[in-house]
């Protein structure tokens, strides 16, 4: 798994509005990298849904959402309709970028979330045991707003 403090590992993928996304044009802003096992499944949309929800809270921290998971693009753009979800999902069909971030699972992609700063160092990483759990966003917006104020970033 990638380490807090660590550069986050650059990648380029392709999201369901058809264009790419790539890490390393991120750069200045923080990014919330939300893997997630598949769209349209019970824990995953309430965890996506939750997260567009708070979806203001993260824009006043200056934070990005991204969802990543192994769906393909017409599955994300199908299900990011249905749920009027206000970020883009990002297809990783061979779980390569999930390798590299340490949530490639037996069963496929394992559901983690990854603050990565405006210099691209991850300043919060968790890689969830069970499929069945999940961070709120309520949780994530605590830890986000601890770090500024401790002038992580």
């Amino acid at each position: 798994m990638v380490a807090v403090n660590e550069k986050a590992p650059d990648f380029c993928l392709t999201a369901d509005s058809g264009g790419e996304f790539c890490l390393s044009q991120q750069a200045g802003g923080k990014c919330l990298l939300v893997f997630y096992p598949g769209d349209n499944t019970p824990v995953c949309t309430r965890q996506l849904c939750e997260y567009r929800d708070g979806i203001e809270s993260f824009a006043d921290l200056g934070v990005s959402v991204v969802g990543i998971s192994s769906d393909s693009l017409a599955s994300h753009r199908s299900f990011r309709e249905k749920y009027d979800l206000p970020f883009m999902l990002l297809s990783d069909p061979d779980l390569e970028v999930a390798k590299m971030y340490g949530c490639k699972g037996t069963f496929g992609m394992k559901r983690a979330v990854f603050l990565v700063d405006e210099a691209g160092v991850v300043r919060y990483a968790h890689v969830e045991a069970l499929a069945l759990f999940r961070r709120t966003a309520t949780e994530l917006l605590g830890v986000i707003a601890a770090l500024e104020e401790d002038g992580g970033s």
